[in-house]
């Protein structure tokens, strides 16, 4: 049950490469130990250290095919060859439980998401300015030109979509965006 008394739901957060979703989900996981963090089906091969079920659901083409074709993903997509999805089953049995549940996702996924889980709430999570982005994406120094290049091409297209999104919050300030978060998912802001 969230600090509200709110109906625990499916939130969906999204954003360009380089805005800060992974550090907000990290920090919104810390403070909110019952929020559950998606975890997506895969038909890539594990990567050390990664954990069954934890990381990733590992699983054959064929079997995720199967999944994805009787409904039982949320959505889902294929990248260098790999499969990947959001398997519905454990969302909902979450929601069931009243755990609120996060999901990290890109802007084609959740476009999907609304689709076939309409009642998310969707968050769309916007860099300041574009030049801000692209100093980020520059800052993280591991990527070579041509892909800094892709990566400023896709923001563009995905700021640009940012009018679909249930709520748009500004990540200029990494508290504040976090406590925004908090508000919409019906959390109490924590000062600490």
């Amino acid at each position: 049950m969230t600090a509200s008394g709110a109906k625990a739901r499916l939130t969906l957060i999204t954003g360009p490469s380089g805005v800060g979703k992974g550090s907000l989900v990290k920090k919104l996981l810390q403070r909110h130990v019952g929020i559950w963090l998606s975890v997506s089906a895969t038909t890539r091969i594990p990567r050390a250290g990664e954990v069954e079920g934890q990381h990733y659901f590992f699983l054959k083409r064929d079997a995720f095919e199967k999944i994805a074709s009787t409904g039982g993903l949320i959505e889902w997509a294929e990248f260098a060859g790999n499969l990947y999805g959001t398997p519905r089953k454990p969302v909902e049995e979450k929601l069931a439980n009243d755990n609120p549940v996060l999901l990290e996702i890109e802007l084609e996924g959740a476009r999907q998401v609304r689709k076939s889980f309409p009642e998310a709430f969707q968050i769309f999570l916007a860099p300041p300015n574009f030049q801000e982005l692209e100093s980020r994406i520059r800052g993280r120094a591991t990527d070579s030109e041509e892909a800094i290049q892709r990566r400023l091409i896709r923001a563009k297209e995905e700021m640009n979509a940012r009018n679909e999104f249930d709520a748009v919050v500004i990540n200029d300030d990494l508290e504040i965006a976090l406590g925004e978060i908090e508000k919409l998912m019906g959390f109490e802001f924590e000062k600490k």
